[in-house]
């Protein structure tokens, strides 16, 4: 009889949808639920497991023994008919997360399909109303410390602020238009942690905040992702829900440390914190400054912009020796191993070859004008936006010049 289960569970496994994991879409899931009836990953199977047993039954598809009823609920429901129950009014918003994803995202979009069932009540999704407000902790800009914060989000207002005292003024007001926002455990080393990125007067400011609840830091990082998408929608209102949600908030391409000298030949190579965001190559000398030291921005490779391997004759070459170069100047560049150096070199070619954005456009004026007047140019600005007003897609044509896209605070 056990056989006999294990081989119809094994059978199962090869109808559309249950060859990867529902929640994560994982390849070959080798748990399920019983009693919701869907194939998962070993990852979303402890989660599973610590939802309970009233919410969800975990077994192995071979190392447990499995009843005939079991399986015939298995064969009844499937990850296709289960996701049509439970995910049924996802918002768009909503980031669905997928094999390597932070585990506070797994671990809430899982928790909020079947223990609160959000996605079968739309009326329990809080994040998508434009508004939000509560106390974060936040690291201190020149202290590692963390006190807690109020943190006000006005989708209405296009702005996230937060407040030392709650009843005096904002210390900081942040453009949800500017703001950029991924989950950071490692850095931080906390698991219900955010890392939040924006310009401000030209350059980059980076906030650390946590919570001890890992619904709440999901649920403010989907109300920044369900606010910003409505105001693109205002913004381009022939763009297609697709092409928006593409620019709600990107996990950062790539962190580590990387070696690098100044513009002179006589220029020692320094060890410098790198963070690739978008388009921002940033550099630090802390990975958990509040400010990079220099920034760098990487345009399309038609407009002046490349990467290689190794350094021009008579610079110093360190042994894993890259070449970052920009219409104004050449960057030289070492990793601590040669896989290293080509994953950089891998990532920063696939920016270059991507068309620019008009957003992208803007965060190019924004670095370039801290020189030249401290003027900004917003988001949704009319010298920001395609020539339709319809498509964050379009490319800005070659007459708009690129220089000057660099700032460094350090000479490097």
């Amino acid at each position: 009889m056990a056989d006999r289960n294990e081989k119809l569970l094994l059978e199962l496994l090869k109808r559309p949808g249950n060859g990867e994991c529902v929640d994560c879409g994982s390849k070959g899931p080798e748990w399920a639920s019983y009693n919701i009836g869907i194939f998962v990953c070993t990852r979303c199977a402890g989660i599973h497991r610590s939802l309970g047993a009233h919410i969800s039954k975990i077994k192995h598809l071979k190392l447990d023994r499995w009843e005939d009823c079991q399986v015939e609920r298995m064969k009844s429901v499937g990850n296709i008919t289960a996701k049509a129950k439970y995910e049924e009014n996802v918002p768009p918003c909503y980031r669905r997360p997928v094999e390597g994803d932070p585990q506070v995202l797994v671990e809430q979009w899982i928790r909020a399909k079947y223990e609160r069932e959000e996605f079968s009540h739309p009326g329990r999704q809080k994040y998508v109303s434009g508004y939000m407000e509560g106390y974060l902790m936040k690291r201190g800009k020149d202290d590692n410390r963390y006190h807690p914060r109020k943190f006000i989000l006005s989708e209405a207002e296009d702005t996230l602020r937060y407040h030392v005292k709650e009843k005096k003024d904002p210390k900081a007001i942040i453009r949800l238009s500017e703001l950029n926002v991924a989950f950071s455990p490692e850095k931080i080393e906390h698991a219900n942690s955010l890392q939040l990125t924006y310009l401000k007067e030209g350059t980059t400011r980076h906030i650390y905040v946590y919570h001890d609840s890992s619904q709440v830091i999901v649920d403010w990082y989907m109300a920044i992702r369900c606010a910003k998408l409505h105001r693109l929608q205002v913004a381009y209102p022939a763009a297609s829900e697709s092409e928006l949600v593409d620019h709600l908030t990107k996990d950062f391409a790539r962190e580590g440390w990387l070696w690098k000298t100044g513009p002179r030949s006589s220029d020692s190579y320094k060890k410098r914190w790198f963070t690739l965001d978008n388009r921002k190559l940033m550099y630090h000398e802390d990975p958990m400054d509040a400010h990079p030291k220099g920034e760098i921005f990487l345009g399309h490779m038609l407009d002046g912009y490349s990467v290689r391997v190794g350094v021009p004759p008579g610079a110093k070459d360190l042994k894993f020796s890259f070449t970052l170069r920009t219409p104004e100047r050449a960057y030289h560049l070492s990793a601590e191993t040669e896989d290293d150096r080509d994953e950089w070199i891998q990532v920063i070619t696939k920016v270059l070859e991507r068309h620019m954005t008009p957003q992208d456009s803007s965060v190019a004026s924004r670095l370039i004008r801290k020189r030249a007047s401290g003027a900004g140019v917003h988001i949704f600005s009319s010298r920001s936006r395609p020539e339709s007003h319809n498509s964050p897609k379009s490319t800005p044509g070659r007459d708009t010049p690129l220089s000057h896209h660099s700032t460094s605070a350090d000479g490097q």
